[in-house]
């Protein structure tokens, strides 16, 4: 461990323990008082090592600033001197190196290819990442040594490749400056340091978002607009029989009449919250807003589309046609709600497969989900309905079972049960190849989009956080309710 680590540890325990005394409304015991006394003997002792490892750091910082800029200039037959005296970033020196063999028009000699701030850059992302516990694949090389780095760390690297500021002056600073010097470079979108977290929650949001645990993906169709203006579907049918017609030989063709049907009204709109990193957070070193606020906001994007698409199905709103999503108009509505039962599984699964199209034609439906509410006692009697090959009858006999080993998908989600409350609890059953509910995506983009805020006078780095989406009953035909009963 660096001398300046364990500083800093024994700084934190010297916190800890006022901390102790002063939430308890006392003064510190003689044992607190002796380890307090100990700890700053310690940290005297450590402070001039740690101002040596300081110093050491920016001699190896300058050492090799000089190194490069000695290859490149050799590179170009420029002379390296006057760049090394003013303080030349390697940066600006590759830049001028670039500049003088344009104008010599000569090939390129020096490797300018990919500059060197982006491969620093991807490792500190990828460095930072790892620390917060983030699994990163392939890490870019060079992460392994920004692993290792807290957040002020990574902040003077980036200030001193900058070229504005020495390595020697940023490492002066306090925790405090740096933090104000930083927030100044926030607003300058060439700045390292904020592109670095920038990148860095990007990636971080990945992860939590794709395992939200959320259900609605199991029963929707997933669609695409591409702007957030209303979009009018519709939908040529066939009017009248649609059934092919015999043509006797040398016979004409009968001509169709097509229709056009309205359908649902599909739109998006924009969700979205913002979400900082403090001075505090900066100053006492806390990375775990990388590895979980970011996060969490993800999830929770996510979980509000999960409770939309359940509330549509509770809610049992009005759709396209101006009748409720679930009603006898519709015939995909039982007329009184019970538990878990065969019987119930039965009419269900009669009503979804005897529907017809808007001519009165027969369609074929299968069913093969159930949406259901969290119940102990509905995983039980699935158990009996869907596992036992054999059924007690009314003559209290024996019969083969004939839902024995049907296939269904059995979706179950707690946000029914926080829906319905000490209320009548809904469940459903449908048809998962045909779309009951369709959530649309700006663009077909269903990752949440990050930016850095623009916020002047704000004591913080902050970012926008957001995400377009839509959500649209599109058929009814193809699920059918039980109103259910309380749990």
């Amino acid at each position: 461990m660096k001398k300046k680590d364990q500083m800093l540890a024994k700084i934190k325990r010297q916190q800890e323990i006022t901390d102790g005394a002063r939430a308890a409304n006392r003064d510190l015991t003689d044992d607190e008082t002796r380890e307090f006394n100990n700890l700053q003997g310690e940290i005297d002792a450590l402070h001039p090592q740690v101002e040596e490892e300081e110093r050491q750091a920016a001699i190896t910082a300058e050492r090799n600033r000089v190194a490069e800029i000695n290859a490149i200039c050799r590179q170009v037959g420029m002379e390296p001197d006057n760049y090394i005296k003013d303080g030349s970033t390697v940066e600006a020196v590759r830049k001028a190196a670039l500049d003088q063999m344009i104008q010599r028009g000569q090939p390129s000699g020096v490797h300018v290819t990919q500059d060197e701030g982006d491969k620093v850059r991807a490792a500190a992302v990828d460095g930072l990442l790892m620390r917060a516990g983030v699994t990163v694949e392939n890490p870019t090389e060079g992460a392994r040594e920004f692993q290792g780095m807290s957040l002020r760390d990574i902040a003077i690297e980036s200030m001193t490749r900058s070229g504005n500021h020495s390595a020697s002056e940023l490492l002066r600073m306090s925790k405090s400056d740096l933090y104000d010097m930083a927030s100044r470079e926030f607003f300058n979108p060439s700045a390292a340091f904020p592109a670095i977290l920038d990148e860095a929650i990007k990636k971080a949001i990945v992860e939590p978002y794709t395992h939200a645990g959320t259900t609605f993906e199991r029963w929707t169709r997933k669609g695409s607009l591409s702007d957030f203006k209303p979009t009018p579907d519709h939908d040529y049918v066939l009017s009248g029989a649609q059934d092919f017609e015999k043509v006797p030989e040398n016979g004409e063709l009968k001509e169709s009449e097509f229709s056009t049907e309205m359908l649902p009204q599909r739109k998006l709109d924009t969700y979205g919250r913002s979400f900082s990193m403090s001075r505090q957070a900066f100053i006492n070193d806390d990375i775990g807003f990388i590895a979980t606020v970011p996060g969490r906001f993800a999830q929770a994007a996510k979980r509000t589309i999960n409770k939309q698409c359940y509330q549509l199905l509770y809610n049992n709103a009005a759709v396209f046609d101006g009748k409720a999503f679930f009603s006898a108009d519709h015939k995909n509505l039982l007329t009184t709600g019970t538990g878990m039962t065969s019987a119930a599984i039965k009419a269900m699964r009669q009503k979804l497969r005897t529907q017809t199209d808007q001519f009165g034609e027969a369609i074929t439906l299968t069913p093969n989900f159930l949406i259901l509410p969290v119940s102990e006692q509905y995983d039980n009697d699935l158990v009996s309905i869907f596992m036992s090959p054999t059924i007690q009858t009314t003559e209290n006999t024996q019969a083969a079972n004939p839902l024995y080993r049907q296939n269904y998908d059995i979706i179950e989600d707690n946000t029914l049960n926080v829906l319905a409350g000490s209320n009548a609890c809904p469940w459903f059953m449908g048809d998962k190849g045909v779309s009951c509910v369709k959530v649309d995506y700006l663009n077909g983009n269903e990752t949440p989009n990050v930016r850095r805020s623009e916020k002047a006078r704000t004591l913080g780095f902050i970012w926008d956080f957001w995400l377009d989406w839509g959500i649209t009953a599109t058929d009814f035909r193809s699920m059918v309710k039980n109103p259910g009963v309380a749990l």
